[in-house]
């Protein structure tokens, strides 16, 4: 399984690195490198929370995730998305911009691409924090029967039952965020940028779910209606399964955007950026994959709550990144945190409920 799973993302490594050497010798090869190892190391808990979702999808809507998802992860947010933010934010035309790109300025210096790239940037994190924090409310505001930090769990499921209530939080933690964290010149770009965050989340998750809940009403008069729908409970189909794929797309897209910004910090060459990126990035989906074929989530059940409370925490820190800097291994480490004493904890559960041995019944006494 381990072959099957990762030899996609070992020669997409290998593919990659010989580019960076032939593309920029050893010094580009090594830059690749450390750019690749930090993506997967400071991503695990990305892979966990797609995890979550790519569970719902058929085999077949994972191999797309694999195919077709990478493309739009590496061509997409890793080279695309920069260019189009800075030719918007400069408003520079498609050419002007890769040529801005390819003049590997200072990051420091103003007018340079990875310049203008870091202004953008307040937009971007409200963006992605919205987003992200609309995936951590309705999460916890959700009543479920297994909870893992059940003290505040429990809680937040209760007052979730007030309708729309997550995003009366998000519109509110924008409008702090906005009015005490954004230059005044940012004000108004971060608020747009954090509706537009909330507006795709409730868009893509609402569209996913609609189609999901049609797709079982048309097939609730089926002879086998029943065993159907036990399979859906795992796998989705049809419309239900293409937006879920949007919404895990834009999840993806979320958790990328610090890195790509954060990856100047290293180097201001975008293709270097791109190749490096790009083989962390196939990497982080295929263990997403492998956690999914091991059945990981389901045996250990408190690593999904780890993998959200984590995802709160980075949304927090995106918003907090729209003043201050905040080196990307501290999200990193917060989030491997969040798993990590989840990890434990379901091993502890596990521990716990395992059935003792019966104990073994006393021989009968011999007969006199």
């Amino acid at each position: 399984m381990f072959l099957r799973t990762f030899g996609g993302s070992l020669v997409v490594a290998v593919v990659g690195l010989t580019a960076g050497f032939l593309y920029g010798g050893s010094t580009g090869l090594a830059l690749a490198a450390i750019l690749a190892v930090l993506e997967v190391s400071l991503s695990f808990d990305n892979a966990v929370v797609n995890a979550t979702v790519l569970v719902r999808m058929s085999p077949f809507w994972q191999r797309i995730f694999l195919t077709v998802g990478v493309a739009i992860a590496v061509f997409g947010m890793r080279l695309v998305f920069p260019l189009l933010i800075v030719g918007i934010t400069a408003k520079l035309s498609p050419v002007e911009a890769i040529r801005l790109a390819l003049d590997k300025g200072d990051p420091n210096k103003p007018g340079t691409y990875g310049y203008l790239l870091h202004q953008a940037h307040p937009a971007i994190a409200a963006f992605g924090g919205l987003f992200l924090l609309m995936l951590f409310l309705d999460f916890m505001f959700e009543e479920r029967e297994i909870t893992w930090l059940g003290w505040i769990e429990r809680p937040l499921a209760r007052i979730g039952k007030l309708d729309q209530l997550s995003v009366v939080i998000a519109l509110a933690a924008l409008a702090v965020s906005a009015y005490t964290l954004a230059p005044a010149h940012k004000i108004s770009t971060v608020l747009v940028s954090g509706v537009l965050g909330i507006a795709t989340y409730l868009l893509v998750n609402g569209l996913g779910e609609f189609f999901d809940e049609a797709s079982d009403d048309d097939d609730a008069d089926e002879v086998e209606a029943e065993l159907v729908n036990k399979k859906k409970t795992m796998h989705v189909v049809g419309k239900a399964a293409f937006f879920l794929f949007l919404y895990l797309e834009v999840l993806d897209a979320s958790f990328s955007f610090d890195g790509v910004v954060g990856a100047f910090a290293i180097t201001s060459d975008p293709i270097i950026i791109a190749i490096g990126l790009g083989i962390g990035a196939m990497f982080i989906r295929s263990l997403t994959v492998y956690l999914v074929r091991k059945g990981t989530l389901a045996e250990y059940v408190y690593l999904e709550h780890g993998a959200l409370w984590a995802i709160g925490a980075l949304a927090v820190l995106l918003l907090v990144t729209i003043e201050y800097d905040v080196p990307e291994v501290v999200t990193g480490l917060i989030g491997v945190a969040f798993i990590g004493a989840a990890l434990a904890s379901s091993i502890v559960r596990n521990r716990r409920n395992e059935p003792s041995d019966a104990a073994e019944p006393a021989p009968a006494p011999a007969a006199v």
